[in-house]
């Protein structure tokens, strides 16, 4: 059989019962387009999350108070000493390390000009804007004091200030922070929701007034960023020594960015890898829609199938000739289902702009070699039992 001649017979098959071909297709289709559509929101959630949480800086590695014996992002337990403000001291005379931000968050009642506002609080050190790539957007940030006599100055988020002050200029002004005075030296970039929490919602002080305000003894964390030529591995070994030195032992715990991005990465690889397989279930559904029609196809043209046994066609073209449709119906309800889920997620993004999406193509890509798999697949129970019809029965059939 001539390569056209199985062409035209493959796809006037299908021409000639239109709404039958058409039905079936869109069993795929619907798959294809479920999987472009969950993918893409999947892949664009975990791009969106991996900028947000990178936005600040990726040289940069995190002490935390307590020993975790798991892995993850480490919470804060009890320790035999806490981490204080002479242990980030100490880490910034490291060598290759550009600086050490303390940090001490909680959240308190903030007054200024007869209005008050409860927000988060964040005890810093005066290198917090170099170190997370945050700038100042009015006036200049918090000095570089000494612990022990660190002066009562404050940075306020650019939401914050609005809220207090609207459009008059903050700077100079007095404002209490959970009773105790502080005068206003600048007004941070604004940033928006990161992750969740609105940092331009938020009050910057010392860390040495922040850890007095909250009664504390420990810091939360100390962020250390090193040079982008530095090797990860022998600054850690350098944290982890100094710090066992002063403490005496391993009661702290030291979480690099690349870690946090490989457990967040598997996080969200996992629940793309997940929404992927729901849009896969409906592509099984659409293989069975091609195993019923094709099933059906056979009995109905078993005729056909005798004129062509008699004029010499063998049963693999026989064989070919049906999984050949089969497979133009996959292959043609895949790229339907590619463009109607590329609309969708247009339509989408122009309805929810806030919501991230990004086109997966390795998914679709993986979607459509399934898809033409499964018709595959879904032919070669009918195509067999056509080939193997016997046929002087196919010609008495008419």
């Amino acid at each position: 059989m001539r390569p056209l001649d199985f062409l035209s017979l493959t796809t006037r098959a299908l021409i000639t019962r239109p709404l039958r071909s058409v039905l079936t297709l869109m069993g795929i289709a619907v798959g294809i387009a479920t999987v472009v559509l969950l993918t893409s929101i999947g892949e664009g959630i975990h791009q969106f999350v991996v900028a947000e949480f990178t936005q600040f800086g990726t040289h940069i590695i995190a002490i935390n108070p307590g020993r975790t014996t798991t892995t993850g992002i480490p919470g804060i337990a009890h320790t035999v000493r806490p981490l204080t403000l002479a242990d980030a001291e100490a880490l910034r005379r490291l060598p290759q390390v550009l600086s050490v931000t303390p940090i001490v968050q909680g959240n308190a009642e903030v007054e200024a000009r007869g209005k008050s506002r409860r927000t988060n609080i964040y005890g810093v050190g005066a290198e917090f804007p170099e170190a997370l790539q945050f700038e100042v957007a009015l006036g200049r940030f918090l000095p570089s004091d000494e612990a022990q006599a660190a002066r009562a100055f404050a940075v306020l988020g650019s939401r914050l200030r609005q809220e207090l002050f609207g459009d008059t200029n903050p700077l100079g002004q007095r404002i209490r922070v959970g009773g105790d005075r502080y005068r206003v030296l600048g007004v941070m970039e604004s940033k928006g929701q990161v992750l969740g929490f609105d940092i331009d919602d938020a009050v910057y002080l010392p860390a040495a007034k922040a850890l007095e305000l909250f009664n504390r003894e420990s810091l939360m964390e100390v962020d250390v960023r090193y040079a982008e030529d530095a090797v990860e591995e022998q600054i850690v070994k350098s944290i982890h020594n100094l710090l066992l030195a002063r403490h005496g032992l391993e009661d702290f715990t030291i979480t690099t960015q690349q870690q946090m991005l490989d457990i967040l990465g598997s996080v969200l690889d996992m629940l793309t890898w997940a929404v992927g397989a729901l849009g896969g279930i409906s592509l099984l559904v659409g293989g069975i829609g091609i195993v019923t029609i094709m099933t059906i196809a056979v009995s109905e043209r078993t005729h056909e199938i005798g004129l062509l046994r008699a004029l010499g066609a063998e049963r693999r073209q026989i064989l070919a000739l049906f999984l050949g449709e089969a497979l133009v119906l996959a292959i043609v309800g895949g790229l339907a289902g590619l463009l109607f889920g590329i609309g969708m997620i247009q339509l989408l993004a122009f309805l929810l702009p806030a919501l991230p999406t990004h086109t997966a193509w390795n998914y679709v890509g993986l979607a459509e070699l399934l898809a033409a798999g499964i018709g595959l697949a879904a032919g070669v129970f009918p195509a067999r039992r056509a080939a193997h019809l016997d046929p002087l029965e196919c010609l008495r059939a008419e």
